[in-house]
């Protein structure tokens, strides 16, 4: 069993969650409300511009010029792909991508983005790409979970976003993740392998918790 698949083991139970959560259901057959959708776009559009800064991480501590040129690309595909996606949506809303990223973090995205930032601060780039990898591999996954059917409807709300993270091209993004991490824990001891067990289940955990944190558009408390 390769490293990665071992970790996708342990967290089965995470990840069957979310594949039932009301919010990835609803965004499936197109009845979730807009409301909650654009909070869920816009606190992700915050996400992404510290997800860039963990790739980015990634690239200062590659061990191979080949793995920092591929992080590099990632953080400035997570910024122009994604987020062309996102700005999409802001057109619909009439906002532009500076007010869009303005918005202040949610509780449980601003918890997720400083643990991913924290792995990524004094962590190896096996470490630093475990963190990320839930974020890249959950995605695929609900993509192809909600399509399994066959392609959304014309006329569905979510369509670009079904499509982008059903695509091929998201696609090879978690299976590189995944063939790096299998590469670098072969010669990872066992404590930085407990550590990046550790790091991988609560990063799934954070991918439930931010399904959760949109469909009850969570506020600050106080």
């Amino acid at each position: 069993m390769s490293f990665s698949t071992h970790l996708r083991k342990l967290a089965a139970p995470i990840w069957e969650a979310q594949l039932n959560h009301p919010f990835v259901v609803a965004l499936g057959n197109g009845t979730l409300s807009e409301q909650k959708f654009k909070y869920y776009i816009l606190q992700d559009a915050r996400f992404l511009g510290d997800l860039a800064r963990v790739f980015s991480a990634g690239a200062i501590k590659a061990p191979d010029s080949e793995s920092a040129l591929r992080f590099n690309k990632l953080a400035e595909e997570t910024i122009v792909v994604e987020r062309s996606l996102h700005e999409n949506y802001g057109i619909r809303w009439k906002m532009t991508p500076k007010q869009m990223t303005s918005v202040s973090m949610a509780p449980t995205n601003y918890a997720y983005t400083k643990h991913m930032l924290s792995v990524a601060s004094v962590g190896s780039a096996a470490e630093i790409t475990v963190v990320a990898l839930p974020c890249a591999w959950v995605y695929c996954v609900v993509g192809h979970h909600l399509l399994k059917k066959g392609q959304p409807a014309k006329n569905h709300p979510y369509r670009d976003w079904l499509m982008l993270y059903a695509s091929p091209e998201f696609a090879e993004v978690q299976l590189w993740m995944r063939k790096k991490v299998d590469q670098w824990a072969k010669t990872s001891d066992k404590e930085a392998i407990r550590r990046m067990e550790d790091s991988f289940i609560i990063s799934s955990r954070y991918e439930w918790m931010f399904w959760e944190m949109a469909w009850n558009e969570e506020q600050w408390p106080v």
